[in-house]
């Protein structure tokens, strides 16, 4: 597919950081019918992107998220990514939770 642009990806953070949304994403394995919510919601925005371009688009983020945050954690800052800020604000609270999950 075609690469993803700044600002598409911007709207596709801005559309995953919807409380609806993010229940709706840790809930399930299954997510077509929500990436297919997604895809229409970018479109609304003008984005043309189907279900599987953004659920792609979206584990590739949450994965490079993760990686960048565990060399973070174990004290490098070579890794870094364009869009940590608004990744740690959606996903930086779900790692919380399980940390404090597993603590107890």
């Amino acid at each position: 597919g075609k690469h993803w642009t700044v600002n598409e990806v911007r709207a596709l953070i801005r559309i995953w950081s919807d409380k609806n949304i993010q229940q709706q994403l840790e809930g399930t394995v299954r997510n077509k019918r929500i990436f297919e919510q997604v895809a229409a919601r970018l479109q609304k925005l003008g984005i043309d992107r189907d279900w599987k371009q953004c659920r792609t688009k979206y584990k590739n983020l949450k994965h490079e998220y993760k990686s960048v945050k565990s060399a973070q954690d174990s004290g490098s800052t070579s890794k870094s990514m364009k869009f940590f800020n608004e990744l740690d604000a959606i996903l930086g609270h779900c790692a919380m939770e399980q940390a404090s999950k597993s603590d107890n």
